[in-house]
């Protein structure tokens, strides 16, 4: 332990290592926050993964895995410590028998294992590219806390053992395994020995000796026919305290004991374990399925999937149980660390552990079971404590209160819980047995809470007790995606995977205000990802809106609309070839009022909330996978209200955006919050808060927000046109900016006329005429409506403010517009093949191809389609054949020599990379030798 601190001297946190002791994690002041978003508190943990109890006797300071999170968790003093450094979910994890050192690994790209000291929460090493294949499945520490065996998550397993405390970066020995032993994936040191471990998957158990002559192992056989016997699946294996044999637990609640067939001399016995061990004996201990075999002290402890905690003597002769009714699969036991006074046992659980006379007296310990559920047990009192009880189930549903600090948080286990962010800590649970909830919802007001269910019900509760406000309603055929109140409090409307809006009126009956079914309607076919509600800029009437990956924006007229009869007002297409995912109303920053969209594409849109007229393109945050879901965040009367703020997530992670939208990469930033996926985003009322629900890996996690952190790096980016030259390829004093001067200056002289000879008017503008010419010529091709678009928005730019459109542009806005505008990725040769593999056939070579007539009827009658003088036009030039010279454009073509100079030019059968190389002269990456 003394050297791991020395280790990290480098980096002045080995002082912090070696003066920490046990809960100084909890007694310091929280640090202020240096980024816009920090993890203060999780919700749920993987249940799949062990719970440690890290303090003594009556505490409960516990360490568990949430996603890619360490936890440790003081629950009676309501606290909680995160130690952050995995990209990926954890995968795995072991503790000390100190419980001071934890060591976690994760799968996926990057993989790392990270040994952390609890008492500080220093990651004091972390070792890179340990199992580059998919990271790692299954990790243990050695008693000495020196070294470390894991076990590769890939195909063809690996197995290698660390001396973590050592900086080389390399194992000190490692072999794989075949993979007919199954996928091994617990593993456990012999406490007596550091040099020889044990590892198992559900049918095969492998025992190892590692040192100087490397890694070697022994798997033995054993099946049904080895005892006459079933033995079931294997769950976990132990080293015996008698150093002489090993157990493994099995689901048919028996234990195998393994020991050493005759070994040839003492002196050869190191060499020869691995391969002489061998099953001797199969000994059923309980038709229940052993979930958990640990060896504590001189007692062998099981758990199993009724919930109960047994232990034996070494002879494997019961001494005492623990059970209780309401206690799940034991997915781990966790022993405190200081033994109880033996005088205080109660004699209800006190029995011989060995020949001795001594009383057994088992310390207290915590249990983590299956369906996430984490108890305490006093064993002198033989009591069981419910520490936590968490959703089971993927967590895909939240929301946030509108007036206090409350979240609600469904899951697909049924369950439903409201917690007070404030002090962490809940208030109300309800849980729903007919189907899982899949989104919620709460009204303006916070009367009302409703929750949509995987088959298609939704509940409409009271926001306080939980309790149904009205009738179930179950008017949707598929699962419920999306729902949402309107601000007056008349209707609520919901959408389906079906692809439907469905619409709930709130009217008067018998004196009361209800809920009654008005109507529904199939209206994407597509999946919708937005359903919006808004307010009329005439009236205070609500507005609905759907928006779905069909393209179509969805306006509905709800004054119009009949029991029944669900009425459209506007069906508008607002992408060409991206896919819209979500939608929000843009705050009021201008006189001109807006709706945001975002792209696949990476792109966010505006669009005039009137006319659905796209009114700018914008460059939005780009880290690693596009916006999934936006929300702006609300605002307090102490903050300027021209300063708003959108909060996003990803595929994975969480982000804030600074509003104005300019296209500015510094104004946003975002945080990596679950790696496996998120699935929902809420914020709280104030604006102080943001939390992320991971779906799959249930966890619910509440970020602190600080505003002035994400203003400050926006600052540190620059202004005005600074943060755009940097995305330009070499900067501002790069040979692209050079050659796009270049091009914009011959724009003007082209505008003026190439061959005029009057004096001409010097400018830093060039006509939006000529925008589209210089964006090709940047390598930037845009369809004919992408081009539209980008000439509307300059045109119609101070429209609103002016009553005047603009007729012209400075190369600083078209910079802007160019970077906004473009693709994220240029041009993508996948995309060209892409397109070959649906309009194409396979040719006698297998290749993909199209027929030469069928490209060009296509050209001509598909999409943007091209006359038949455009696409000679173009062919000509693309070919190099174009009979014009400088400047100039010829006014005719000949149709016929057009026909001539393609079939001579372009061959019969067009592959991708014919059309890519030999017809638009596009540089093509050679492929790469395999």
């Amino acid at each position: 332990q003394q050297r791991s601190g020395e280790d990290d001297g480098r980096d002045g946190s080995a002082s912090l290592v070696w003066e920490a002791m046990p809960g100084m994690l909890f007694q310091e002041d929280k640090q202020t926050r240096l980024h816009p978003l920090s993890l203060s508190w999780v919700l749920g943990y993987n249940s799949s993964l062990a719970v440690h109890s890290l303090m003594d006797r009556e505490d409960r300071v516990l360490l568990y895995v949430s996603s890619h999170t360490v936890v440790i968790h003081d629950v009676l003093g309501n606290k909680q410590n995160h130690l952050q450094g995995h990209t990926n979910a954890i995968s795995c994890l072991c503790v000390s028998e100190d419980r001071r050192w934890v060591a976690t690994a994760d799968q996926g790209p990057d993989a790392l294992i990270i040994v952390w000291d609890s008492f500080s929460g220093i990651p004091v090493r972390t070792i890179f590219e340990s199992h580059p294949e998919d990271g790692v499945s299954a990790i243990a520490v050695s008693r000495d806390v020196k070294y470390l065996a894991t076990i590769s998550a890939a195909t063809v397993q690996r197995v290698c053992v660390w001396n973590w405390t050592s900086p080389t970066e390399k194992p000190m020995c490692s072999t794989e395994l075949r993979p007919e032993f199954g996928y091994q994936d617990y593993v456990i040191f012999n406490p007596q020995n550091p040099y020889e471990f044990v590892s198992n998957s559900k049918t095969q158990v492998i025992f190892y000796l590692w040192g100087n002559a490397g890694l070697q192992y022994g798997a033995p056989l054993l099946n049904s026919q080895t005892f006459n016997s079933v033995v079931g699946h294997f769950s976990q294996s132990v080293f015996h305290f008698n150093n002489l044999q090993a157990l493994t637990g099995t689901s048919a609640g028996k234990l195998v004991v393994w020991d050493t067939v005759s070994p040839h001399t003492p002196s050869k016995e190191l060499q020869v374990k691995p391969h002489s061990m061998k099953a001797t004996k199969l000994v059923p201990m309980q038709k229940d399925s052993l979930t958990v075999l640990m060896v504590f002290e001189s007692c062998i402890v099981t758990g199993d999937v009724k919930g109960q905690v047994k232990f034996y003597n070494g002879e494997l002769q019961l001494l005492t149980c623990y059970s209780h009714s309401k206690v799940g699969p034991i997915r781990s036991i966790s022993f405190s660390k200081t033994p109880p006074d033996p005088l205080g046992a109660s004699p209800a659980c006190s029995t011989s552990c060995t020949s001795s006379s001594q009383p057994f007296v088992a310390r207290n310990f915590i249990l983590s079971t299956s369906d996430a559920t984490v108890l305490h047990v006093a064993t002198d009192r033989t009591n069981f404590e419910k520490v936590m009880e968490e959703a089971k189930k993927a967590v895909n549903a939240i929301a946030c209160h509108p007036r206090q600090a409350l979240i609600a948080v469904g899951s697909h286990c049924g369950l439903l819980k409201v917690w007070d962010y404030q002090q962490t800590k809940y208030l109300v649970s309800r849980i729903f047995t007919e189907a899982g909830i899949q989104c919620l919802s709460y009204d303006t007001e916070g009367y009302f809470l409703a929750a949509g269910f995987t088959d298609g019900s939704i509940y409409i509760l009271d926001a306080i007790s939980l309790q149904s406000s009205c009738k179930e309603f179950k008017f949707s055929r598929g699962p419920v995606t999306h729902i949402s109140f309107s601000h007056d409090l008349e209707y609520l409307a919901t959408a389906d995977e079906n692809y439907s809006v469905t619409v709930y009126k709130r009217v008067l009956q018998n004196g009361s205000r209800c809920w009654e079914h008005l109507a529904g309607l199939r209206s994407h076919y597509k999946p919708i990802r937005s359903i919006l509600f808004g307010v009329q800029l005439d009236s205070n009437k609500p507005r609905l809106l759907s928006l779905g990956e069909d393209r179509q924006l969805v306006e509905y007229d709800l004054n119009s609309s009949s029991k029944d009869h669900l009425v459209v007002l506007h069906r508008d297409q607002v992408e060409q070839v991206a896919v819209p995912l979500c939608l929000a109303w843009y705050p009021q920053l201008s006189t001109e009022s807006f709706i945001l969209t975002a792209n696949n594409c990476y792109k966010m849109k505006l669009y005039n909330t009137t006319t659905k007229m796209c009114r700018k393109t914008l460059l939005g945050p780009t880290y690693g996978s596009p916006l999934e879901k936006i929300q702006i965040l609300p605002t307090t009367d102490s903050m300027d209200a021209q300063k708003r703020y959108l909060a996003y997530i990803t595929k994975d992670k969480v982000g804030l955006q600074i509003l104005p939208v300019d296209g500015n990469p510094h104004k946003s930033s975002a945080f990596i919050c679950h790696p496996d996926g998120v699935s929902d985003l809420a914020s709280s009322y104030d604006g102080r808060y943001i939390f992320t629900a991971g779906g799959q890996d249930c966890t619910v996690m509440k970020w602190e927000v600080n505003l002035n952190a994400l203003d400050a790096a926006a600052s540190l980016g620059g202004k005005d046109l600074i943060p755009f030259y940097s995305l330009l390829d070499g900067g501002r004093e790069g040979e692209f900016f050079r050659e796009l001067e270049d091009y914009f200056y011959y724009a003007q002289l082209r505008s003026h006329g190439i061959d005029t000879l009057e004096t001409r008017q010097v400018s830093t503008h060039i006509p939006l005429k000529e925008i589209p010419s210089v964006m090709r010529a940047m390598g930037f091709y845009p369809s004919e409506e992408e081009i539209e678009e980008m000439i509307n928005e300059v045109k119609f730019s101070k429209y609103v403010d002016t009553g005047e459109e603009v007729t012209k542009i400075n190369l600083g806005d078209f910079i802007k517009l160019y970077i906004n505008h473009r693709p994220v990725f240029g041009l993508s040769m996948k995309k060209i093949q892409r397109a070959f593999q649906v309009l194409g056939y396979d040719n006698e070579n297998g290749d993909k191809v199209i027929d030469r007539g069928d490209l060009l009827l296509l050209l001509q009658c598909r999409g943007e389609h091209m006359t038949e003088d455009e696409l000679a036009r173009c062919l000509t030039t693309l070919l190099g054949k174009h009979p014009g010279g400088g400047g100039s454009e010829p006014d005719t073509y000949d149709p016929s020599g057009a026909a001539a100079l393609t079939e001579e030019e372009i061959p019969e059968e067009i592959t991708a990379e014919i059309f890519a190389a030999d017809i638009l002269g596009l540089p093509i990456a050679e492929p790469e030798q395999k």
